[in-house]
Parts: C-alpha cells; structure tokens; sequence
C-alpha cells in the first residue's frame, strides 16, 4: 500500500522504513515488526493472563496470548479475503488487511498492567480516588498511549509511529471515557459493548474505552481515514477481527489452562451442565429471586446466563441456538476434554491439542461481516451458533475458574500490593529531598505527564477535568494530575515479579540494592 494511502499515515512519513530490513515492503509489516521489537511486548511474558504460572510455562501470559491472539486474526483477516463478498464489503467499509489485524492483536494487550484484571481494576480506582484523573486507568487506552506516546522505538522518540489503520485496529471500544465522541456511546438507546457506566460509578463514564484525553489527536488522526464508512462508536472491520480472535483465544486457552492445572474439574462441571439440561423448563419457570437464592445449585448458573444473554444481546440471543451450543459443549469440552483428566502423558496433551484446534477451526469458520451490525457488536462478527457457544465457553471458565474463592484471596493481596506500591512511589515523588534519586523511568513519565497537562491547560482545558467533573485549573492542581498519570503509567509498566520486587525495595524488605528482575 502506497503512503499517500490514508491508512497508512504516520506522523513521520519518511521514516516509514527506518531501522527496519527492506524487505519489510508493507507499512503494516513494518508496524506489526515495530509492536514485536517493542520492551513492552517482551514485557507481556511477565504478565499474569488470570493467575500466575509460577514459572511453571503451564498457563498463558499475556505474550503467549497476545501471540495466539494475533494468529486466529491472521486466519480471520485471510478468511475475510478469500471470499469475494466479503473482501468487497470489508473494503468499503475501510479494509481488512491480514497485516494490520495482526498487528493490533500483537498490540492490544500492551497495557495490561501487572496481575491482569485485578491490576487494571485497582489502578483505575487509585487514578480516579486519589489522584483526580477523570480518565482514571484502562488497559485498552494505556496500550493506545503506548503505541503513541510512552513507547520511544519510534523514530521521534514518542510511541511507535504507527500507521493510521494499525493504530484505528488496537481502539477495541474506539471512544473517550467521556464527551468523545459526541453524541457520546454512554446516550446511545442500545450501548455498544463496554460503553455502560459502571453500576457501582454513576456518572464516570464509559466502564471500558480506548483513549485518554492526552492521546485524542493520535485518536482523531487513526479514525478520520474512516469517516463516512463506519460510524463514530464503531470498530474499524480489522479492530473487529482482533476483538473476535480475542474472544475465541480467551474462550479456548483459558479453559485448556485449568484443565491441565487440575483447576477446572469434570464433576462440578457436568453436574451444572446436567442440571440445566435435565430441568431448563423448570428452571425457565423460576423467577429471578428465587434463582438468584438457589444460584449454587446446578443447573441455576446456566440459566442466569440465558437470561442474562436475553437482557443484553436481544439481537443474536435465541434460545434453540443456546441449547445446541450448550449441548456441543458438554459433549466437546465436559464429557469429551475434563471426563478423561490431565495427566501429563502423550494422550492428554494430544486430546488438549485437538480440543484447541477443533474449536479454533470451528469459531473462525463462524465469521461474517455485516453491512448493518447491532450497536453491539462489529462490522466482523460470529453467526448464531458459534456467537452462542462462546459465551457458553467463556462461562465455563468464569463460573468454575475466576469465581472460585481461592482466586479471590490471591487477588485481594495483589490489590493490596499494587496500592501500597503506587502510596510509596507518589511519597518518594512528593520527597523534595529524594526527589533527583527517582527511578529514571519514571522522572521521564513525570516530565512527559507534566508537559502533556500544561499542554491541555493551555490549548483544550474543557478536557481537563477532574474525577469529580469539575474543570482542574491552578499550576499545582495540574501538576497533581500529571503526578498521578506518571505513577500509573510507572507502575503498569512493570511485570508482575517487578513489581513484588520494587515493593520489597521500598519496604526494606529486599536482602541486596539492586536485582535482575528490576532495572531502576
């Protein structure tokens, strides 16, 4: 592609090549080589996907996702293009290059901070409560400000330099937490996936988005090439692809994670599965309360999610297809996969393979692009009965992994790490006297924050407002909120071993001033 081509803009043109082998001719080869080479992908190894694979190389962390992630895009992107209506339709409605959906997979989880979930949870709290930052922490809008502004392997030292479509394919909920763009997805009548507020946060906006205000020009330059295609809320076709591949990933690793941990055991499994089966016109009969107060019976979590998939996604949900997806399932993955265990012989790694191929193949031959999508979801999405057998499988894995009380006690001490951490960098900020001796990342991110709120005060201060709404004005009010942004971005910038090591430093805990595992 041509870099008069729209799509493949970059703030740099003529450095489209720069440090990179010639026979990289794609710009979008180039970008996805870029995201490869970038510390913070290499970082992604040291990050929990749900729990820590102690060294084991049992589970998946967030590199190894991201790699699998980008692989299912690939085919999806591929697929795409074999098909002759396909390819015709994804072209006008912006493109759905291979490269590109690649890409953004490879990048989509560049800002998950340490402890997966449990760490963008916390971070965004401790933005929003202590810190005053409206924009508070996302995982989705600190990849963007990676590949945009933290990262310095680009060639202006800011961000990556990416073209226009790779940086419009990582905007998985392409909007602002608030007022961008406007109308903003939080008024739409039916809500785009992610755009609700949070139940327990009236009034802060979009519980899930992709842009901070610092990054809104990055944000309205990768967009704009697709003005008049799609609309404002929607996914670039390629943003969809990595939102697809990252949903059929997430529904098949995880699950073949904790079936060979041991984790995710037959007999609980099949007994919910066989309660709904055997009693769904029973259970249909049920009215909420009642299910609600029997929800640790089997049969009763299926039937939550049924009606849960009502409630949301009126416009695919269909209850003959939630039966067969349910069926496949418990013949597939309950009766088939968990019935014969994980021993760790040559037969079970042989059944945990074909499982994960078998269900790959299958979810990416379910792929279609619509000219006229429902609010929520893409352009790209799946046919009925692989739509339905996802959110069966991700249940699965919700329901007998992440809600089980171990995990909870494990994640309740990870939280507390991440807030005693984030207390002790923001005294040392605040130490007039220790100030020189910070860590020199993070003098960097402190120099870079101030400079990009100084900028908003001066050129676009409606954007910068604080958690309680109220517009922030004053040298040390924005000072304060470029404080803040630096410790997050400091702290989500570590793996999860940096930063249990980083606290026992400061703690005093740590046996020796420097170590391998963190570099100050």
């Amino acid at each position: 592609m041509e870099q008069t081509d729209p799509r493949a803009w970059r703030r740099d043109p003529e450095s489209a090549n720069a440090g990179f082998s010639d026979l990289a001719t794609s710009p979008f080869r180039i970008d996805r080589d870029r995201i490869a080479a970038s510390p913070f992908f290499a970082r992604l190894g040291g990050v929990t996907q749900v729990v820590s694979a102690g060294g084991a190389g049992l589970l998946h962390n967030r590199l190894t996702h991201s790699l699998k992630v980008a692989q299912v895009a690939r085919a999806i992107a591929e697929r795409i293009n074999a098909s002759s209506d396909s390819a015709e339709l994804a072209a006008k409605l912006g493109g759905c290059d291979p490269d590109v959906a690649e890409a953004a997979s490879l990048a989509h989880d560049l800002g998950h901070p340490p402890f997966g979930h449990l760490g963008e949870q916390t971070l965004d709290r401790i933005a929003r409560h202590r810190f005053g930052l409206a924009d508070g922490f996302e995982g989705n809008a600190q990849s963007f400000r990676i590949i945009t502004t933290t990262d310095v392997r680009g060639p202006s030292a800011s961000g990556l330099d990416l073209t226009t479509a790779v940086r419009a394919a990582v905007l998985k909920y392409p909007w602002a937490r608030l007022h961008v763009p406007d109308p903003h997805p939080t008024s739409m009548p039916v809500q785009p996936r992610g755009a609700a507020e949070p139940a327990d946060a009236p009034g802060t906006g979009a519980s899930k988005f992709s842009a901070y205000s610092t990054e809104l020009d990055d944000f309205t330059q990768a967009r704009a090439p697709f003005d008049g295609r799609i609309e404002p809320w929607q996914q670039t076709v390629e943003a969809s692809v990595m939102d697809t591949a990252d949903d059929i990933a997430y529904a098949i690793h995880d699950l073949q994670d904790f079936h060979r941990i041991g984790v995710l055991q037959h007999a609980p499994v099949a007994a919910e599965f066989s309660g709904w089966v055997d009693h769904a016109l029973d259970l249909a009969g049920l009215d909420d309360a009642t299910l609600t107060a029997e929800r640790r019976l089997p049969g009763r979590s299926l039937e939550r999610l049924r009606r849960r998939m009502h409630a949301k996604d009126g416009w695919i949900v269909d209850d003959d297809a939630f039966t067969s997806a349910v069926a496949r399932v418990r013949a597939e993955l309950v009766d088939g996969l968990l019935a014969t265990g994980f021993d760790g012989s040559i037969e079970a790694e042989q059944a945990t393979a074909a499982f994960s191929s078998k269900w790959t193949a299958r979810l990416v031959d379910g792929v279609q692009v619509v000219a006229s999508p429902s609010a929520r979801t893409g352009h790209l999405t799946l046919r009925p009965a692989q739509w339905h057998e996802v959110q069966v499988l991700k249940f699965v894995h919700r329901r007998f992994v992440l809600l089980r009380p171990e995990l909870a006690l494990h994640q309740r001490g990870q939280a507390s790490l991440v807030t005693t951490l984030v207390d002790a960098l923001d005294a040392w900020l605040l130490d007039r006297d220790e100030f020189y001796r910070l860590p020199r990342r993070l003098h960097d991110l402190v120099e870079l924050a101030q400079s990009e709120f100084s900028a908003l005060a001066r050129t676009s201060p409606e954007l910068l407002i604080g958690a309680t709404g109220e517009p922030v004005t004053g040298a040390d009010a924005v000072r304060g909120l470029a404080r803040g942004r630096a410790v997050v971005d400091f702290v989500a910038s570590l793996t999860d071993k940096q930063a249990v090591t980083l606290l026992d430093g400061l703690s005093g805990r740590a046996s020796q001033p420097w170590s391998d595992s963190f570099v100050l």
